[in-house]
């Protein structure tokens, strides 16, 4: 009994490591996203029932990929009797892949980095890519990513059924694209790279602050990308998200409360990943080729290397996203630079900005607006407009630690 609970929990433990990257090379053996879901999970079903009996094999990735494709090729046979066009189907996989076990241990890691280029394909729209990496790399659920996308389940669920479709019947080719079509097809995959990273290590509903699955993958995929295309902008998104990587165990109390940068133990932020994001941050600067993630890493590394608040460069912030406000004019970097701008010139400063940012009808629905406006006004002295901004944002955040703690600023402000 205890020997099988072993093997379940061995089954369990690679499923959470290793069933994207299964995942990812089955689709390339299989050409087709559900087919080779479906095999997914017929392979590790299998896997519970032959390990228990015979023990876990020396390399069960290889182990997992090959009993998929076996599993997916008698799918195909058993579902000819209905459909002769999959008999073909099913021998020409037979044919193709019978020397394919050697050579996915070798593959595996760029099947990774194949699947996000087809996921980030242009000729599908920003939220199916998006949506698509979400449910194929990461594995998040449809249900997880609908309530990131603030979007109902079967609305999701029918954009990334769509996005398969398109894939299918356009015959998207599943590759990384070659090294001269490369640099114009990055812009969607860093793009969908930092999203990714951005749930993670801000999740946008939920009972954690933080997922670090995602964020970690993020930056694996931004490894993968480097190492394969090492543009400015890769190592400049690279560089971003390792140094704002380093602050998430100071980001949250033992309990799981939110802690704002300022009231954060700098004592906690990982080094060796800000000593590595810094580096990669000279790098990309270094080539003069560098664009908005760059610039977000070299705000980060102020953040990073500053001993305290107090000491932090604002000037040199505030500066920075001047120029990262002409390169990517998005009302969330304006928000963001009117934060740095409230740390230089006062709150009332900032209080100016994101008014006129309101007044141009941007960010009305975004939270974390509304709870910089309500701090401002909060350091004003301005409490009836704190109190209202702080409501505004507690309807519409989703995300349970940043509800307790505007929860506890409305109770501190008093009736």
């Amino acid at each position: 009994m205890n020997e099988a609970r072993g093997i379940e929990r061995t089954v369990e433990a690679i499923y959470r490591a290793e069933s994207r990257r299964v995942l990812a090379t089955l689709i390339r053996l299989l050409s087709d996203f559900d087919l080779a879901e479906e095999a997914l999970h017929d392979a590790f079903a299998a896997a519970s029932e032959r390990w228990r009996r015979d023990g876990a094999p020396a390399n069960p990735r290889a182990w997992l990929v090959s009993a998929g494709r076996f599993k997916a090729i008698d799918r195909l046979r058993r579902r000819a009797r209905f459909d002769a066009s999959l008999t073909e189907l099913a021998e020409r996989l037979d044919a193709e892949n019978q020397d394919a076990a050697m050579r996915e241990a070798e593959e595996i890691e760029d099947d990774r980095l194949r699947l996000i280029f087809t996921c980030c394909h242009p000729s599908l729209p920003p939220d199916a890519q998006l949506a698509l990496t979400l449910r194929e790399v990461c594995g998040l659920t449809t249900e997880e990513i609908a309530r990131a996308f603030l979007t109902a389940a079967p609305t999701l669920a029918q954009r990334i059924v769509r996005a398969k479709t398109r894939i299918r019947d356009a015959k998207i080719p599943y590759e990384v694209p070659a090294r001269t079509d490369l640099p114009d097809r990055l812009d969607s995959v860093l793009h969908t790279i930092y999203l990714v990273f951005n749930e993670g290590y801000s999740a946008s509903s939920g009972a954690s602050l933080t997922r670090h699955d995602l964020s970690g993958e993020a930056i694996r995929l931004g490894r993968l990308l480097v190492e394969l295309l090492p543009e400015p902008e890769a190592i400049g998104l690279l560089a971003l998200m390792l140094l704002q990587e380093s602050r998430r165990p100071a980001r949250t109390s033992p309990s799981g409360e939110l802690v704002l940068l300022a009231d954060q133990d700098r004592t906690l932020w990982d080094r060796k990943q800000i000593e590595e994001g810094t580096a990669l941050l000279e790098r990309a600067l270094f080539s003069r080729r560098f664009g908005p993630y760059t610039l977000q890493a070299a705000i980060a590394a102020v953040h990073a290397n500053a001993p305290d608040t107090g000491a932090t460069d604002w000037g040199e912030i505030a500066g920075l996203y001047d120029i990262l406000l002409q390169a990517d004019p998005s009302p969330v970097i304006a928000l963001n630079r009117a934060a740095a701008i409230a740390m230089r010139d006062g709150p009332a400063a900032g209080l100016a900005l994101i008014d006129a940012i309101f007044a141009r009808g941007e960010l009305l629905d975004y939270h974390l607006a509304h709870s910089a406006r309500a701090d401002f006004c909060r350091r004003l002295g301005r409490t009836a407009d704190a109190r209202a901004s702080y409501l505004q944002a507690l309807s519409l955040t989703r995300q349970e630690p940043e509800r307790r703690f505007i929860e506890r600023r409305l109770a501190e402000l008093g009736e």
